[in-house]
């Protein structure tokens, strides 16, 4: 069984790489940081959820347009972006509501021309930084600069084996030959890199080809992400997996994870953590980290919990798929907004939720996409509308 032991799972940026592409770096307990992995298990004295992960998006500008991302294939910096100076004032709050691992993100954050001073600041303040660039823009001196300011690691995003099927879903033509030239410039530096590939019926197929391409370049981990039908996401209409195809894949996903020692992660997957615990009671295995790594210690559904967003404007959000506004650092203390949104405490408390997800004995490791619910139902605490599971409360209620 696949151990993993690095984790850098970012769910729900809204980062032109993938809306939700993250890098876990290494170190500490298992999980990307010296605090552990961020399944919000642990509480601060007054009961607020411990931070893990904030995906912070330093720019929305972006120089590709992807079928399933918000941002825009424009280049030129979004009306109320952070200057620098506001920028590290934001850093130091983050650093002041604990020791999450912060996640530049964007639109393509190398567009914004000061982050390797945001990422050396944010790093002298005891946060672990990592990145998630869509790898075009990089060069030998961009990622030797990455490693030289303190990013731990870097996500890439490969939705194809190769350049036809990954340039059609990018939106740019050359667009993966430019990724693999800049993986490879990663290499040259030395830096760490993850592959995260974005799951829609058009590359289920390609799965294992895909897989391949990752051993073949050398990935720390391969990352697969569920569709979240938002932004452009929305239009795709007959890429999105229906609930059957989502069982199916994440018990593929399952059984797949037993073949290799690459660290393996399903992310805006949340059902998955249930899977496992049905699969691996019926094979007999222990749910340890000694067995399945983090997807023992972690949860589904972090947002609210031990991960949010912050967006170029400050708005801070469960995840960047959901656009619910839970407060905007320019008017709140960031470490006010993690302790007391409504929205996040609602998503603390299962009697909070809708539905299945009110009732399921797997909430705890679950609790369904929120974004999906508030995106396919325009409910943020209903049920998880791609989940074919009933719980069992829900099972002895239709016997009576």
């Amino acid at each position: 069984m696949s151990k993993n032991k690095d984790c850098f799972e970012h769910p729900g940026a809204t980062s032109a790489g993938h809306p939700g592409g993250h890098p876990h770096g290494k170190g500490g307990h298992p999980g990307g940081h010296p605090g552990g992995c961020p399944h919000g298990h642990s509480k601060s004295e007054d009961g607020t959820p411990e931070l893990r992960l904030i995906a912070w998006e330093i720019t929305r500008s972006c120089n590709l347009a992807c079928k399933h991302c918000r941002a825009e294939a424009h280049e030129e910096p979004y009306p109320g972006e952070f200057d620098t100076e506001e920028a590290k004032g934001l850093i130091d709050d983050f650093a002041k509501a604990g020791n999450p691992i912060l996640i530049f993100t964007g639109g393509e954050p190398m567009l914004r021309k000061d982050w390797p001073i945001l990422v050396e600041y944010a790093t002298s303040k005891g946060l672990r930084c990592v990145m998630s660039p869509n790898g075009t823009l990089l060069t030998p001196e961009t990622a030797a600069t990455m490693k030289e300011v303190g990013v731990q690691r870097v996500s890439i995003s490969i939705d194809g084996p190769d350049a036809e099927s990954h340039d059609e879903f990018r939106g740019v033509k050359g667009a993966f030959e430019a990724s693999m030239r800049g993986i490879e410039y990663l290499k040259q530096a030395g830096m760490e890199f993850q592959i995260n590939t974005t799951v829609t019926r058009g590359n289920l197929g390609m799965f294992k080809d895909i897989f391949k391409l990752c051993e073949e370049l050398g990935a720390a981990a391969w990352h697969i992400f569920l569709l979240v039908p938002t932004g452009r996401g929305a239009n795709l209409g007959a890429e999105v997996i229906t609930a059957e195809d989502y069982e199916d894949v994440l018990n593929w996903f399952y059984d797949f994870q037993k073949t290799t020692d690459m660290q393996l992660k399903a992310t805006c997957a949340p059902h998955y953590h249930r899977i496992l615990r049905q699969r691996a009671k019926e094979d007999g295995i222990p749910v340890t980290f000694e067995n399945f790594g983090l997807d023992a210690v972690s949860r589904g559904c972090l947002g609210g919990v031990g991960f949010c967003f912050v967006s170029h404007t400050g708005q801070v959000q469960p995840c960047g798929y959901l656009v619910k506004d839970c407060g905007n650092v320019r008017d709140t203390p960031f470490p006010e907004i993690w302790k007391n949104s409504k929205v996040f405490n609602q998503f603390r408390n299962q009697e909070e939720f809708d539905g299945k997800c009110g009732v399921c004995e797997y909430h705890k490791v679950c609790a369904g996409c929120r974004a999906r619910a508030f995106t396919m139902d325009n409910n943020h605490m209903g049920e998880e509308p791609l989940c074919s599971y009933i719980p069992v409360k829900m099972r002895n209620k239709e016997k009576k």
